[in-house]
């Protein structure tokens, strides 16, 4: 059963005000942009900056998701079919009329502002949606890049981003944009997850892929920022350093789709390169984060970490250096994937460690309403019907 939200009416009548093209001008969307943000107490604004993993096939009013969510300490979600931390099969997804169900109960539970579902369906090695839970078959991106064919492209992006909106999820972490610099890379070159070695041929295939996305309703997220190629080791593992192999090369598909404006989010990588930080990984780098991303690249959209339990950030840095690292790097929305490590309690936890970090100075509040705002932007252009249709 699915808890109504009439609170939701909140934002959605606005949003629906908002999203239809033409209807309104650009100061009365800013202004409703800016009633919603006044809206919301500070605890809500950090958590509309958390996206968390979460277990079960379902959920009810005594789940913790749902009462994080529910509470307003939780702006997104994402599934997964594995659970990497018990080493289980069962996670989230089991057939496509579960997910259908289990998406939709999630929604129930968002009472202003409906949820980021997000999910990561690259095709090939990653997919979450898989064939043997019965959804149809992926091509892989070294396959699409290969052929580097738009109509096959396009027809797997269409494909992907179909099961993407059928399932209730409104987010696809994909396309991966990464250059395919170390062929035997383990987190890319080896499963298969780079289009090509050729900075042309990965921003084209990735513009094809978005496109359709964004036909079908569906957001997506370019990742890994500034480039998670060349890596001869694995941020899910631990530290991973990219000094000596990184090039700006790599930087190159994501100032292609910027100058196109088609990045929903930009998803960080947690790769070390003393050339662009000497102290700290992309994610936690402000040199690299706002610097690069938002000032040389001209990106002012949502920026997403991969994961922050993985073991690059979370073997090395507490949750607080972390957060405060990250939102004051220009990051907006913090991903706890809740996969390699569990805590079903980190929502709560991270909210309030950036509240105290605000009272204490060390975050302002100005720069929480920056990121919640472009959270904000991207749920009223997406998400009028609580779900995935613009």
């Amino acid at each position: 059963m699915v808890r109504p939200s009439p609170g939701r009416l909140l934002v959605v009548v606005l949003v629906l005000t908002t999203a239809v093209a033409g209807c309104t001008s650009a100061p009365a969307q800013q202004d409703t942009l800016n009633r919603t943000l006044d809206s919301l107490t500070l605890d809500e604004k950090i958590g509309q900056m958390l996206m968390v993993g979460f277990r079960g096939y379902a959920v009810d009013a005594d789940t913790q998701i749902a009462r994080e969510i529910a509470a307003g300490r939780v702006g997104g979600v994402i599934l997964f079919d594995r659970d990497v931390a018990l080493g289980s099969s069962e996670r989230n997804i089991r057939d496509p009329a579960q997910v259908r169900a289990l998406t939709a109960e999630l929604q129930g539970y968002a009472e202003k502002i409906p949820l980021f579902i997000a999910v990561d369906q690259e095709g090939g090695a990653v997919c979450r949606l898989k064939e043997a839970y019965g959804y149809p078959p992926t091509v892989s991106a070294a396959a699409l890049g290969e052929l580097n064919n738009e109509t096959a492209t396009r027809e797997a992006g269409r494909s992907l981003a179909a099961m993407v909106r059928e399932s209730g999820c409104n987010l696809n972490f994909a396309p991966v944009v990464d250059l395919n610099v170390t062929a035997d890379s383990p987190a890319i070159g080896r499963l298969g997850r780079s289009f090509s070695d050729n900075a042309s041929v990965v921003a084209e295939n990735a513009r094809w892929i978005i496109e359709e996305h964004h036909a079908e309703g569906v957001m997506t997220a370019i990742k890994h920022f500034p480039g998670h190629g060349s890596a001869l080791a694995d941020t899910h593992a631990g530290f991973t350093d990219v000094t000596a192999t990184w090039t700006e090369e790599e930087l190159l598909p994501y100032r292609d789709l910027i100058g196109r404006n088609l990045p929903d989010m930009v998803m960080t990588a947690h790769v070390y390169n003393a050339h662009l930080d000497p102290d700290y990984p992309a994610t936690l780098s402000h040199a690299t984060v706002t610097g690069i991303l938002r000032e040389q690249l001209g990106y002012d959209g949502v920026v997403v970490t991969d994961a922050m339990d993985m073991g690059a950030i979370h073997d090395t840095y507490g949750l607080e250096e972390s957060l405060c690292l990250s939102i004051n790097a220009g990051c907006d929305i913090f991903l706890f994937a809740n996969n390699l490590v569990y805590d079903e309690e980190v929502a709560e936890k991270a909210v309030g460690i950036v509240k105290n970090l605000v009272a204490e100075g060390k975050i302002s509040e100005e720069r929480i309403n920056e990121s919640c705002a472009r959270i904000l932007r991207l749920k009223m252009r997406y998400l009028a019907d609580g779900q995935g249709s613009p």
